[in-house]
């Protein structure tokens, strides 16, 4: 991996930089509120609408990154991004009130187009990229830790910049992208691809189909858990941040840092998880069960009590379970699925996430006049289905023969040549 440390660099500098690019704005929506003069349920949707439109479009992105490549998508993507950051920029420094509104959701309506993609399909370019497993591992690991780090940084950064300005982290996201766009062009150098597998729209919908039948069982169960941990993230995070504000009158920088500490643990416990679990698949599934345990133990216990130190270290031992879960489904995931459907099984993968992201916030906003105990309740409740599904669907030894995923490659493959011969009767 030595000689592709800058590919990685500029790899994980997308997952950091879209994260910053969305995550930023959460500690300001208040101020976005009272400078446009807007109500609470319009704010919110600048990033409703953002999540929505890379739900939507994250499968297609994943399909057109396995048929034309994935820095071909990736690098359009990140000046979509870019130029939406731009528009929302540029319309809250010129105009004001709904007009302004208005055109700053359209901005982020692009932002949504563009981040779907960029990160999603980072995953299934280091799987193409770094070919022994443990490498793939440690990568993937150090990609999760990089995402992470944006969800750390992002509530200080977005509170520092609006107390400057309240439209300065919309300002910040096309400089941010340019250096994303910049490393990517530069540093990371992507495997030539074989232009005789290339598949057609109808070969790609088969063996996507036959991908989904014969693997469905653990690839559905990744997926759940993948949206049933950034559902975990997103909702404590909610529930911190309003109760921060509202209980204790926490706001700007200084709630953001008390935002960062269980995020600070999980990326890195997510950095630790990918490097110590190597290319043991059997490993990874042990160390993503044993994180949905602690992340439901946490909750259990913090129903307990409301107190607001208590919820918080109780919620940081939640984020190192999230941390050890995420970069094992990863590698899982990327390490079983065949090089022609990577791209879009991963990208059906980061749009479960996506959901999780999006229906944390308004799940918890919906329990928050409920007893301590019914919120808290519920969030271990989805966690321990996590957990469930990690200890009963996730059979990675399964993966270690040819069976599996590996004879999937093998019939792929044939199936290929065979085609090429002539050798199949209409």
């Amino acid at each position: 991996m030595e000689n592709k440390k800058g590919d990685l660099v500029a790899l994980a500098s997308i997952p950091l930089i879209m994260t910053l690019g969305n995550s930023m704005l959460i500690p300001i929506l208040p101020q976005i509120s009272k400078a446009l003069k807007i109500s609470s349920l319009k704010v919110s949707m600048l990033i409703t609408v953002y999540a929505v439109v890379a739900i939507l479009l994250i499968p297609i992105a994943g399909y057109l990154s396995d048929r034309y490549g994935r820095k071909k998508i990736i690098i359009p993507s990140l000046i979509i991004t870019a130029l939406g950051g731009a528009v929302a920029a540029v319309a809250a420094w010129l105009l004001s009130g709904t007009s302004a509104y208005y055109v700053i959701l359209a901005g982020r309506f692009l932002q949504g187009i563009g981040a779907a993609g960029a990160f999603p399909i980072v995953i299934p370019l280091v799987g193409d990229m770094f070919k022994g497993e443990e490498e793939v591992s440690k990568s993937l690991g150090i990609i999760e830790t990089s995402n992470t780090f944006g969800k750390v940084v992002s509530p200080i950064l977005g509170a520092l910049l609006g107390s400057f300005i309240w439209f300065l982290p919309f300002m910040a996201i096309p400089f941010l992208c340019l250096i994303s766009l910049v490393l990517v062009l530069f540093l990371v150098k992507t495997p030539k691809s074989n232009s005789d597998d290339k598949q057609s729209l109808s070969e790609f919908l088969k063996t996507t189909k036959q991908v989904l039948r014969e693997k469905g069982r653990w690839l559905y169960a990744i997926f759940a858990i993948g949206g049933i941990a950034m559902f975990g993230v997103f909702g404590v995070l909610f529930y911190l941040s309003e109760t921060l504000e509202s209980t204790y009158k926490l706001d700007g920088v200084v709630k953001g840092l008390v935002l960062a500490i269980p995020l600070a643990l999980l990326c890195l416990s997510s950095y630790l998880a990918g490097k110590f679990t190597g290319k043991n698949k059997v490993a990874k599934k042990w160390a993503g069960f044993a994180g949905m345990v602690l992340l439901t133990g946490s909750l259990i216990v913090t129903g307990f009590s409301d107190q607001i130190y208590f919820v918080v270290g109780m919620m940081t031992l939640g984020g190192i379970g999230i941390g050890m879960v995420l970069p094992c489904m990863d590698t899982l995931l990327t390490e079983g699925i065949e090089k022609e459907q990577r791209g879009t099984i991963t990208a059906l993968y980061s749009s479960m996430r996506f959901i999780g992201v999006s229906l944390g916030p308004p799940v918890v906003s919906l329990l928050l006049g409920a007893n301590h105990w019914v919120l808290f309740g519920t969030l271990a409740a989805v966690s321990a289905v996590g957990g469930l599904l990690t200890l009963f669907a996730v059979k990675p030894e399964a993966k270690e023969g040819d069976s599996g995923g590996n004879a999937y490659r093998m019939d792929f493959k044939q199936s290929k040549a065979i085609k090429k011969k002539g050798l199949v009767q209409k």
